[in-house]
């Protein structure tokens, strides 16, 4: 299974994005979608899209996209908020969510900054894909897909666009 993972697209998602996700299977959306319930839709029908809410988000929303969501794909645990942090700084509540979910890949977004990081005392993968949209301080805008087969994930890639 593909996955692409995107964040921050504060209402916009750009062809040269589509084009990025066009082989994947999902997309999975680290909140501030932004446009009010447009843009969701916009990507939701573009691909399946597992989403969260996010600080800036419409709360009309939040009936579709949950402020965490906690699910499982190919044998791996999924855990995606907006406000997340990265080892050693996670916020307070991604820390609780974290620690009471245990899972093997926890995406967040909110930083606009791209990382991707393994966390040894979690034992996960942290995935902030960075900012898609072209609100915010970023210079570049990101995003990033991989494969999930039977509990691996491989095959990282990251996306890179001048704002």
């Amino acid at each position: 299974m593909k996955i692409g993972v995107l964040s921050d697209t504060h209402g916009e998602f750009s062809p040269q994005f589509r084009e990025f996700f066009q082989p994947c299977d999902e997309l999975w959306h680290a909140g501030d979608f932004g446009g009010g319930v447009d843009t969701a839709r916009e990507i939701a029908e573009f691909k399946p899209l597992v989403g969260v809410v996010g600080n800036c988000d419409d709360r009309a929303l939040i009936y579709d996209y949950p402020l965490y969501r906690f699910f499982e794909r190919e044998g791996k645990s999924i855990l995606i908020t907006h406000i997340g942090g990265f080892p050693g700084k996670y916020d307070s509540a991604a820390r609780r969510l974290i620690h009471s979910c245990r899972p093997d890949i926890f995406v967040c977004g909110h930083s606009h900054i791209l990382r991707v990081m393994y966390d040894n005392y979690y034992n996960m993968l942290v995935i902030n894909p960075g900012a898609a949209g072209i609100q915010g301080f970023h210079t570049l805008r990101t995003a990033v897909r991989f494969d999930i087969d039977n509990g691996n994930v491989s095959n990282l890639e990251l996306f890179k666009l001048e704002r």
